[in-house]
């Protein structure tokens, strides 16, 4: 692993899904209801591109999957916060796009379909054993961690197919994810989640 790579990102995530908890597709089993639709949020604490930037900034991805995930074919959008600059932009479209490789790329090379690349307003709010996702107009998530049986929150590690690598992932349920955009519409609660922090770098 390089010491100085071209490019690292380091902070918070979490996602939700259609999917009752815990979700099946992280083990390469079918989703829980045919299809998984999912909705992942990253809060950037620090990181750059060649030098360029990136802390503070919040980015979003809304795929569908229609049967096992692993086979690809999702439909996915993106999302970039919209106080980036064009640089930051292009950077954080470049990154999570899969352009830089890293575990981005894995993930997006299960995309079929890229549906759109927004910049819009993502607010990411971490509370406690809470995450909430606001995009206005498009998308709004809350989950909260499940506590396991010895009293710390409850984890998974290292499954075959995740968001984030470098962490162990809290498995959380949603109270309220409702998701409109690209024709797309969905609304659940009760479903899975899960939230950790990551780094991403190739």
């Amino acid at each position: 692993m390089k010491e100085n790579p071209s490019w690292i990102l380091e902070g918070c995530y979490f996602e939700t899904c259609n999917c009752e908890v815990s979700c099946p597709c992280v083990w390469l089993q079918p989703p829980s209801h045919g299809d998984c639709r999912l909705l992942a949020a990253w809060h950037i604490e620090r990181g750059h591109l060649e030098g360029l930037d990136l802390g503070g900034l919040n980015v979003a991805l809304a795929c569908y999957a229609p049967g096992l995930m692993i086979e690809g074919q999702w439909q996915a959008a993106l999302y970039v916060d919209e106080r980036a600059d064009a640089s930051q932009f292009d950077a954080l479209v470049q990154i999570f796009g899969g352009q830089q490789g890293g575990h981005p790329a894995v993930l997006m090379s299960l995309v079929g379909e890229v549906l759109g690349i927004s910049k819009v307003t993502i607010d990411f709010e971490e509370q406690g054993k809470s995450r909430r996702l606001l995009i206005p107009g498009i998308a709004e998530a809350e989950i909260t961690s499940i506590q396991g049986i010895r009293g710390a929150e409850a984890t998974i590690d290292n499954p075959p197919l995740c968001v984030v690598t470098s962490h162990p992932s809290v498995v959380a349920r949603s109270k309220s994810y409702h998701y409109h955009d690209h024709g797309k519409e969905w609304e659940f609660s009760e479903r899975n989640g899960y939230y950790s922090e990551f780094v991403y770098r190739p």
